[in-house]
Parts: structure tokens; C-alpha cells; sequence
């Protein structure tokens, strides 16, 4: 009786076979998040050698300040926050944050934009002194994710103009956290529908115009109050006649540009440069503004789109001058 002989051939392996399930999973993850029917789309990294017990490097890309502390403790080695000025709050130990963090930028994805603080014009409102003199019971809508940038910069803002969200509700005013965006049903439809009065809010270029059409001012904020909120860490920004035609002025407010890619200063060294290298080697695969290559040159510099509050950390300075990128 003859023997049935068997060969077993070799899988031929692309990656290193204990690589394969990382990047099958980090695959499907990029695929889920590419699409527009996919509610989750916020993204969590952990990596680690192989069966150790913790793991050394996080990737967040989230966009809230509470990430800073994380990064802070050490719990997120990279992350991302909207607007850049955040980072400046934390550096000063400005509110929301007790003390002072040692904050480092890799990068800052461009991103041009502005804090918009409308009301409807029949409420007669002109400025935040109007609202507090006159105890206006305002109804305004803000977003509802609770840890947003815009939270922390309403507050300074009010704080400064010599009253707070309670107070509003005290003179008999509402504050809603409504879900969505500006421009959307829940928000800027509830001003159609007659139901909230003032809308406070970034992406001033989504929906500026939109407010402006349908009978909404846009407050200003005086040079008293932009100094003082400097003076914390915020930034002066400006809503241009240029942009919005139905304005009859330029509208001074406060700056909500940029998205920087930060680290703590005690972060190895050899950590950033390989975060650099792999940002460098997948620029063209991370989705841009009309298919455009993710622009390097611009987001290692300070520019109007992307600021860097705190300097860039110097193992990624030293990188990205080695590339070209700096001078």
C-alpha cells in the first residue's frame, strides 16, 4: 500500500507574520472611517511588542482638550487638538488647566477659521456689553459635545465680558447643547423656527453666510476684551467683510485655526523621528483637500492656518529641517 505524500508549501508573507493582524486591523480602521455612513470615526492607537504587558505608544486622534492631561500623564504619546490655541492654554496653565504643561508640536494640519458669536438682529444685541446691561434673557445654542474646544473658549470669553452662561439663565434665558453642527437642523433650523435667539460657535465659513441671510449679527469683541484673552492664551482672529458680504465691517473675535499634532517635551527622541518618518512616507495616502498631497512645508511652520502656539518639539525640528522642509 503506497504512501500518499503530501507538500506543504509556504504562505508567501508581504509583512512579518506578526505584523500581518496589526495592519489588517489598522486597514479595515482606515476603510471604516473613510466612510460617511460610519458613525464612529474617532481613532485610538496602542502599540507594544509583542506580549508585553503595557503599551508604550498611543496615537489619539482626537480633538478635545481633555487629551492634553492624558498626554500630560503620559497615557498618549501623540495626539491631535482643534484649535491650535488650545495649546497655549495649557502652556501658560490657563484655564481649564492648573498648571503650566510642557507641550511640543510635530505638525499642524492647516485649517483657517473663526469663532462666530451670532444673534438674531430683532433681539437689538450689539455687543456683550448689550447683553449684560440689559440682563438679556438670551436663548443660544452651543454644541453638544461636551469636551469641544469652543466650550473652554465660550467660557473665557463671557468671563471677560463680566458674566456666565448661568447668569443667562438666571435673567430667564435658555442654553441649549444641541447636536450638530451650526449649519444644521438642530442649530441654525432652530433660529428659523423661532426657537433660540444666538448661535456661538467655530467654522465661521460654513455658516457665516447662511446667518447673515437670515437676519443674524455677528458680536465683536472690543480691544479690552481681546487683550485680557491674549493675555490667557487665546488669539486674536478676524471675520473679513471679503468673505461675508453682507457685513459692513471687518468683525474682530478670536482665531480657530488649526489642528496640531503635539507631544509632551520629555518624549524620546527616537519616538518623534519615527512619527515624522511615517507622517512623511504616508502623506500622500492621508486624504487633503482636493486630492492634494498633505502639505509638509506649510504644516512645520507657523502660518495663518496653522499656528505654532508652543515651539516645535526638536527632534521633529531637527527632521523636518534634515527633509528640506525648514530652512
Amino acid at each position: 500500500m503506497s504512501k500518499t505524500e503530501f507538500t506543504l508549501k509556504p504562505t508567501r508573507l508581504l509583512t512579518h507574520p506578526h505584523t500581518t493582524r496589526s495592519r489588517l486591523m489598522l486597514e479595515v480602521a482606515s476603510q471604516l472611517v473613510s466612510r460617511k455612513d460610519f458613525p464612529y470615526l474617532q481613532a485610538r492607537v496602542d502599540l507594544r511588542e509583542q506580549g508585553a504587558d503595557d503599551w508604550p505608544l498611543t496615537l489619539f486622534a482626537s480633538d478635545s482638550p481633555a487629551t492634553i492631561h492624558e498626554v500630560a500623564a503620559g497615557k498618549v504619546q501623540f495626539a491631535i487638538i482643534n484649535p491650535s490655541m488650545m495649546l497655549k492654554l495649557a502652556a501658560l496653565g490657563s484655564a481649564p488647566f492648573k498648571e503650566a504643561i510642557p507641550l511640543r508640536v510635530i505638525a499642524v494640519l492647516p485649517s483657517l477659521d473663526s469663532m462666530l458669536f451670532a444673534v438674531k438682529q430683532d433681539t437689538g444685541l450689539k455687543s456683550f456689553r448689550d447683553i449684560l446691561e440689559r440682563k438679556f434673557p438670551l436663548r443660544v445654542s452651543l454644541r453638544a459635545q461636551p469636551d469641544h474646544s469652543l466650550h473652554v473658549i465660550v467660557n473665557h470669553v463671557l468671563a471677560v465680558a463680566g458674566f456666565s452662561l448661568d447668569d443667562i439663565v438666571s435673567w430667564g434665558g435658555e442654553v441649549r447643547y444641541d447636536a450638530g453642527m451650526a449649519y444644521g437642523p438642530n442649530r441654525i433650523g432652530a433660529m428659523q423656527r423661532g426657537e433660540i435667539d444666538a448661535i456661538f460657535d467655530e467654522g465661521a465659513g460654513a455658516w457665516g453666510n447662511m446667518a447673515l441671510e437670515l437676519g443674524m449679527n455677528f458680536l465683536s469683541l472690543d480691544e479690552n476684551m481681546l487683550a485680557r484673552l491674549e493675555a490667557v492664551g487665546l488669539r486674536r482672529g478676524l471675520i473679513e467683510k471679503k468673505y461675508f458680504p453682507k457685513l459692513s465691517a471687518d468683525v474682530p473675535t478670536l482665531d480657530f485655526s488649526g489642528w496640531p499634532i503635539y507631544t509632551h517635551e520629555n518624549i524620546s527622541d527616537a519616538f518623534v523621528t519615527d512619527f515624522c518618518r511615517a507622517l512623511e512616507a504616508s502623506k500622500e495616502r492621508i486624504p487633503w483637500a482636493q486630492a492634494a498631497t498633505l502639505p509638509l512645508a506649510q504644516m512645520v511652520r507657523d502660518t495663518p492656518e496653522g499656528h505654532l502656539e508652543v515651539p516645535l518639539h526638536p527632534a521633529a525640528e531637527r527632521y523636518w529641517r534634515e527633509r528640506g522642509y525648514l530652512p
